[in-house]
């Protein structure tokens, strides 16, 4: 901690301590791709691109509510959903060149972890349920 009582380890680290590292990484995830779209040819910005942020903002909105509510397993299921479903889209980004290759495999990295840590918090909801 510094003088001001901040973590030193900056605000996004404070972040994933108080909502979680599935949440903090589709957090993450979400504040990348918003201008990695606004890159996206004019002729698929408004489609493909929005379809991709609708579905990012729903996953991370599954996630917020996981944190919050005492039923976590069906906005966990739905998050993983749309985690599967932005996985295809971006694929299809990447084959119609709205997506540069470099691109692409940060999502698919990114979405990789994020997945990853989705299902572990499943998993771990699933062996504590009675």
């Amino acid at each position: 901690m510094d003088d001001s009582g901040k973590s030193a380890d900056g605000p996004a680290a404070a972040g994933a301590r108080r909502t979680g590292p599935a949440l903090e990484s589709m957090y993450r995830f979400v504040l990348w791709l918003v201008p990695a779209v606004e890159k996206f040819p004019r002729s698929q910005k408004f489609l493909l691109g929005d379809r991709i942020q609708a579905t990012a903002l729903d996953a991370l909105e599954r996630l917020i509510e996981a944190t919050y509510e005492r039923d976590r397993q069906t906005p966990l299921r739905r998050a993983n959903l749309a985690i599967e479903k932005l996985r295809l889209l971006f694929r299809l980004a990447c084959d119609l060149r709205c997506l540069d290759l470099r691109r692409y495999e940060h999502a698919a990295r990114a979405l990789d972890e994020t997945g990853r840590l989705v299902g572990g918090w499943l998993r771990t909801h699933r062996a504590q349920a009675p």
